[in-house]
């Protein structure tokens, strides 16, 4: 039996091929089949947690709660060092220097990663700004955030911090942050659902020594990451009491 793997559409890109590098070492060191199925959008992603087709997800923090509180699932590890922060940027060629001076009108450009545009909107409310007064620019990705900034089709973009920094030296020179999150305790996890909960002490020690191997090691750098740590379950239900707080 084969068991299904998924990453959280707000990934970066550049980290596609880790991800299945990552998928066939997990197999190796389980002996368990797994199948990774990469979606293109959270909706369609949604769509298959909700028809519980999704037995292992690399999940973003604001989809959490459902994963553990409506599927049961529970989580296995997070990327060590590692937390979800959100910028807030403009066009370098901007006159604006702080948050507090936008104003109402303003073109947002931003993706559909809910725990980012969550934490960005919170970010723009020093300038009384939120979904009534602003007009978005839905992006399907942070590169595509970026060109709306740089063409002049957005006043301000909403980042995943990470993404923002993978963006090229070349892009970045044509952008100024405003504004960077500092959170810290926001952050993905790797979690694993109930028709594999048998086996969540055997992954989870597999991930948390995985750095102390080379060829593991080496797996985690075409991630991106250096090590996993382990996520206890008061933890995350923690992080999901907090982003139902900042959702209010």
């Amino acid at each position: 039996m084969s068991f299904m793997f998924t990453v959280s559409p707000d990934f970066t890109p550049d980290h596609l091929s880790g991800w299945y590098i990552f998928n066939t070492w997990m197999q190796k060191q389980t002996g368990v089949g797994i199948h990774l199925e990469m979606y293109n959008d959270f909706k369609t992603q949604r769509e298959a947690i909700k028809n519980d087709q999704i037995d292992l997800i690399y999940a973003n923090p604001f989809d959490a709660a459902m994963l553990v509180r409506e599927k049961g699932f529970q989580p296995l590890v997070k990327a060590a060092g590692e937390s979800d922060e959100s910028i807030i940027a403009v066009n370098a060629e901007n006159t604006v220097e702080d948050i507090a001076h936008l104003v109402e009108g303003i073109k947002v450009a931003f993706t559909d990663d809910p725990d980012v545009h969550l934490m960005g909107m919170i970010m723009l409310e020093p300038a009384d700004l939120d979904a009534t007064n602003i007009i978005e620019v839905p992006s399907d990705t942070y590169v595509l955030v970026a060109k709306h900034l740089l063409r002049g089709e957005a006043d301000v973009g909403i980042f995943l911090a990470e993404a923002y920094d993978d963006l090229s030296s070349m892009i970045k020179k044509q952008l100024r942050v405003l504004v960077r999150s500092q959170i810290s305790v926001i952050h993905h996890s790797l979690m694993i659902g109930p028709k594999l909960l048998d086996k969540k002490e055997q992954f989870q020690s597999a991930l948390v020594a995985m750095n102390s191997d080379e060829k593991g090691a080496g797996v985690l750098k075409s991630l991106n990451f250096n090590a996993w740590e382990k996520v206890e379950n008061d933890e995350m239900e923690f992080m999901i009491d907090l982003m139902d707080t900042l959702s209010m």
